[in-house]
């Protein structure tokens, strides 16, 4: 029952950090990846990236609803309304996916190795945001500091949701979801002012 609970725990907040990190990726790629078209077509190249995140999420939450309907047949606790009160989340983790993914997207455009650096980048984050383990587990003081990893609130908060239906608001989330907006407004605003120079570069 426990290896049964720790695949449950795990699988829930995997899934979320993977269309995460992969839209992330994506969407740094899909200017560069899509050079031709800039150079040929005029339109706003933002949408690029936004295809190239939502894609990415479109086939990891497909996949994350059957590994919950799979959890659920071998009945492990799997709450609907959970799943439900979870969309909202995911939709703020999609707009801090794109925030990251459009200053990424533009800087690739000039800086062509910024790519390579992200994968590492990617690998600590994952195991600086509790997917393996419980939060719990985690000292105090180093606890106090990944409260700084907005990850951690996605991941934490959407695994209450599905797997026990209940979730504790706190400032936390206000400061996610503030945050997610402010970097969102960041990142569009960054790409928005490298846009024209694309060409130039691609």
């Amino acid at each position: 029952q426990d290896q049964h609970a720790f695949v449950s725990f795990v699988a829930v907040g995997l899934w979320p950090w993977l269309a995460f990190q992969e839209g992330v990726l994506r969407g740094t790629q899909a200017v560069q990846a899509n050079s031709g078209l800039v150079k040929k077509v005029a339109f706003s190249h933002e949408l690029l990236v936004y295809s190239a995140v939502a894609a990415t999420f479109a086939i990891h939450l497909a996949g994350f609803a059957v590994v919950l309907a799979v959890l659920a047949l071998a009945g492990q606790d799997v709450v609907f309304l959970g799943i439900l009160a979870s969309l909202p989340v995911l939709a703020v983790l999609f707009l801090f996916t794109c925030a990251l993914a459009l200053l990424c997207g533009a800087l690739q455009v000039f800086l062509r190795d910024l790519e390579q650096v992200l994968s590492p980048l990617m690998m600590v984050w994952f195991y600086a945001t509790p997917v393996l383990y419980p939060l719990s587990l985690v000292p105090d003081r180093l606890g106090e500091v990944m409260q700084f990893n907005p990850l951690v609130h996605f991941v934490e908060t959407i695994r209450a949701l599905i797997l026990s239906g209940t979730v504790h608001l706190e400032w936390a989330a206000v400061l996610t979801l503030a945050g997610t907006l402010a970097a969102f407004l960041a990142g569009r605003k960054v790409f928005r002012r490298l846009s024209p120079h694309f060409e130039d570069f691609l």
